[in-house]
Formats: C-alpha cells, sequence, structure tokens
C-alpha cells in the first residue's frame, strides 16, 4: 500500500496504477470507467474495463432521480457484478465522474467500491495499457441487492432548508464566479436554465477541484485537513452537506471528506443549484 494512502481515514478507498496492473485479470475485480465526455471510453480504456454511462445508466430516464432497485441489479448484473465484486472507479477530470457513479453505487449500500488514484489521465500518462476492445462477461445475478437508502449519504431541498436555518455547514464547491452570482454555470460550460445565481446562505465556497493535484491524484491526507478542518473549520462530528449544480462535483468532494478525511456524517445534495436557483421562494445570498 502507497505510503500516501495509509495517511488517509480509509487507506482502501484508493488504490494505486500499480495495483490496478497487477489486478486486471482479476475475476473478483470489476473496473469501471464513467466520465463526463462519453465518448471517451471508446477512443481507448484500461483494458477489461467497462462504461458506464451517468447520463444513461445511472438515472432513470422520466423523473430527475436515479435509477430504481431493479434498475441497478440489471445493470450490475449485466457487467458480471455481484454484491462481492470489488469495483474500481476511474474516469476523466480528476475522477470527478467516478466518484460520482462510486456515490451512486453507494446509495445502494455496495461496499466494495475504490477509486484508481490520478484516474485516466495518471493511466495514459505512464504508458500503460489501453485498449478499445469492449469486454463482455458472463451475467450474474446481482443477488439480494439493497433497496436504495437515500437518507444517509443523499440530501433534498427540504433537507438542506433545514440544515441551512439550523447553521449547520455546507460546502459549496462550484467555481468562485458561481459561488459569488457573478455567473450561474460552471466556466466554459453553457448556461443550463437556472434563473439566479448566488449560494445558499451560510455556504463556504470550496471548489472541488482544490482536493485534487495537477495530474488528477488527490492531495495529501495532510493538505487535505489544510484544506477542510483548518481552512473551512469542519469539525469531525458534524452533519456536512456539500453541493454544486447538480451532485456531480460534490461527488467528488463527498468523496473526501468521507472515505479521505473520515468524516462521519456528510451528504451530497444532488438537487444542488439547479433546483436551489429556481425554487420559489429559496433564499440565496451574493457576495
Amino acid at each position: 500500500m502507497s505510503d500516501k494512502f495509509s495517511e488517509y481515514a480509509n487507506p482502501e478507498a484508493l488504490v494505486s496504477t500499480d495495483w490496478l496492473a497487477d489486478h486486471l485479470d482479476d475475476p473478483n475485480v470489476r473496473i469501471v470507467e464513467s466520465n463526463e465526455d462519453i465518448l471517451l471510453y471508446g477512443t481507448g480504456h484500461i483494458p477489461g474495463a467497462v462504461h458506464i454511462d451517468w447520463r444513461a445508466d445511472l438515472n432513470d430516464q422520466t423523473i430527475r432521480d436515479y435509477v430504481d432497485t431493479a434498475g441497478f441489479a440489471k445493470l450490475c448484473s449485466g457487467h458480471g457484478i455481484t454484491r462481492e465484486t470489488t469495483v474500481i472507479f476511474y474516469g476523466d477530470k480528476s475522477n470527478w465522474w467516478a466518484c460520482y457513479a462510486l456515490w451512486v453505487f453507494s446509495l445502494f449500500g455496495h461496499k466494495r467500491v475504490k477509486i484508481l488514484d490520478g484516474g485516466r489521465a495518471k493511466w495514459i500518462a505512464e504508458g500503460r495499457a489501453i485498449t478499445k476492445e469492449v469486454p463482455e462477461f458472463e451475467v450474474r445475478q446481482y443477488m439480494e441487492p439493497a433497496l436504495r437508502d437515500d437518507a444517509g449519504i443523499r440530501a433534498f431541498y427540504d433537507d438542506t432548508l433545514e440544515h441551512m436555518r439550523e447553521g449547520k455547514p455546507m460546502v459549496d464547491v462550484r467555481s468562485p464566479g458561481e459561488f459569488s452570482g457573478e455567473v450561474t454555470h460552471m466556466p466554459e460550460y453553457p448556461q443550463e436554465g437556472v434563473l439566479r445565481g448566488g449560494h445558499i446562505p451560510g455556504a463556504k465556497s470550496c471548489p472541488w477541484s482544490t482536493a485534487a493535484n495537477a495530474d488528477g491524484t488527490f492531495k495529501t491526507a495532510a493538505e487535505l485537513r489544510a484544506i477542510y478542518t483548518e481552512g473551512l473549520g469542519l469539525g469531525d462530528a458534524e452533519e456536512i452537506i456539500a453541493y454544486c449544480r447538480i451532485g456531480e462535483r460534490s461527488s467528488h468532494t463527498w468523496f473526501v471528506l468521507t472515505h479521505l478525511l473520515g468524516y462521519k456524517e456528510v451528504r451530497n445534495y444532488d438537487g444542488s443549484w439547479t433546483e436551489w436557483g429556481n425554487m420559489v421562494r429559496s433564499p440565496i445570498e451574493k457576495c
């Protein structure tokens, strides 16, 4: 295990590129690529990796919600994933979307989930093998799928409103311009229909990418504590909500706070600013 990994609250939450290279043929491991750019997988991917499209595979196609228990079990079974399979997630953008996929798997109680530190970029930068071959695995029954449990790690609008009124800590992981209200979308991205800019009153700004190094790997435990524990003043016993625009960037911060720093009560508000910024009478702040 990497010395860096051993300093995290949950060292098992990450694997190195060396570790993954040694486990490409492990029948108990399934590698999942999940990207913002859904076309990247087809240009070449880690041998044996399957593709999970966050739009088509993880989200319900008629309501704004995630797939139900039956849909999740079908997705996993089709990729040969059982409740006992260790799933290694990786992707583009410093594993931003890989963390989102891992968070959704966690809603269903899948415990054996890990992130490839450095993701797609690090694997390719090291000159490791990639392929365009799409693997096929024997369909395996995803036995006894747990009902999706939103309560523990997911926050809804009413939860977040109450959280705000009680003055509990919130982390806004969007860009500084989005937080201030200067813009209503990510830099270099299109406007997505949000009517008002700003942030939830009382939230603290800490862009998700603050936790990542230039090569896409996670910063050390000491560096992360300096950012979140010391910089934001987050306490171990506090209830924390993270949010962004639809919950994808904040899932990266959720992973950092939960798995790498060991905070016990962290929820991801996936409705985030696309909901809050359009909700009638929802309070906002600008700066």
